[in-house]
């Protein structure tokens, strides 16, 4: 791995409004054939940089000069390290990549040490989040998880990731992976065409996440060979699912008795990952929440562990954790 040649730093006279003096630090790289990578198409990712820190970045060749103030700039020079690493080991980076190492780097939590990853054949999943580590880790050390939060904070794709790895790994022998299907009732009788038709638009985004971080013939054959099986949750009863990975997604929309189902089909050498969001819950009002009421039965388990995301772990876009922010600020007031 090429290795990073230490900055050099030096002060600009001018200080900034906020009475911190402005730094200036050159961070000078090795190998110049990594730039175009590490610094994106038209320095984009530096400007990413840019914007995240407040600060000023300029790339000529190998060297990148950062203006700022002081821990911004230092902030940015461990980021762009940490890619140009990355980039020299031969990986891709994205701004999703470098948002998530932002976060990391500046967050004071255990979990920031480190990135959790997730390898599989076709891509590496990192964290983008601290929790993000932390709901990675959960799911090695434990047998069950329950991934709790809002859409876009990465519950599934984690999950499927995960799920695809210890596959790829012979840690398991099938992925699981299931829905309650229609709300919480799985009222699939009023909808046109065969079982599959009726199932398939709601289990699509487990279908989406399986492609993504598996080859597409892959996912194909185990599908047919019922290595990967996605089926609505009403499929679940009477089975024992045992040397598994097994994934319950929008589990705030099964009711008490379906939650106890799914959670008493965990058989031998199996791993169980229930994800929801408890403030999007479609049951008709004054029927309990399944997934709400698991988490609080099972609190204080050995081999349970619940991961709870907020809006600050959002990884879509600015705009949708923007929007997860302005819906929690309107319920809590």
């Amino acid at each position: 791995m090429t290795a990073v040649r230490g900055p050099t730093s030096q002060t600009a006279g001018k200080p900034r409004k906020s009475s911190e003096a402005k730094k200036r630090q050159v961070v000078t790289f090795e190998d110049n054939r990594h730039m175009t990578r590490l610094l994106g198409r038209h320095d984009e990712h530096l400007a990413l940089i840019e914007a995240r820190m407040g600060i000023d970045a300029h790339a000529n060749g190998n060297v990148v000069t950062l203006t700022g103030n002081d821990s911004a700039v230092a902030l940015a020079r461990d980021v762009l390290e940490k890619l140009y690493l990355q980039v020299a080991a031969g990986e891709d980076i994205s701004s999703g990549d470098i948002d998530g190492l932002i976060r990391h780097k500046r967050s004071d939590a255990p979990a920031a040490k480190g990135m959790a990853q997730i390898r599989t054949r076709k891509r590496i999943v990192t964290a983008r989040t601290p929790m993000q580590s932390r709901y990675i880790q959960a799911m090695e050390r434990t047998d069950l998880v329950f991934g709790l939060g809002p859409a876009g904070t990465g519950k599934t794709y984690i999950a499927v990731a995960a799920a695809a790895s210890y596959l790829e790994r012979g840690l398991v022998d099938r992925i699981i992976l299931s829905r309650p299907a229609v709300e919480a009732g799985e009222r699939l009788g009023f909808l046109p065409g065969d079982m599959r038709d009726k199932v398939d638009p709601y289990l699509r985004p487990l279908y989406d996440a399986l492609y993504d971080v598996l080859a597409p013939e892959k996912v194909e054959k185990d599908i047919e060979a019922g290595i990967i099986e996605v089926a609505p949750l009403a499929f679940m009863r009477g089975r024992t699912l045992a040397n598994a990975f097994v994934i319950l997604d929008e589990a705030q929309n099964t009711t008490s008795m379906q939650m106890k189902m799914f959670l008493t089909r965990l058989g031998e050498n199996a791993k169980m990952v229930i994800t929801g969001d408890p403030t999007q819950i479609d049951l008709p009002s004054g029927q309990a929440s399944g997934l709400v009421e698991s988490v609080g039965l099972l609190d204080g388990i050995d081999e349970i562990m619940a991961i709870r995301f907020t809006g600050q772990d959002v990884v879509r876009r600015d705009l949708v954790a923007r929007i997860v922010a302005a819906y929690d600020k309107f319920e809590s007031e």
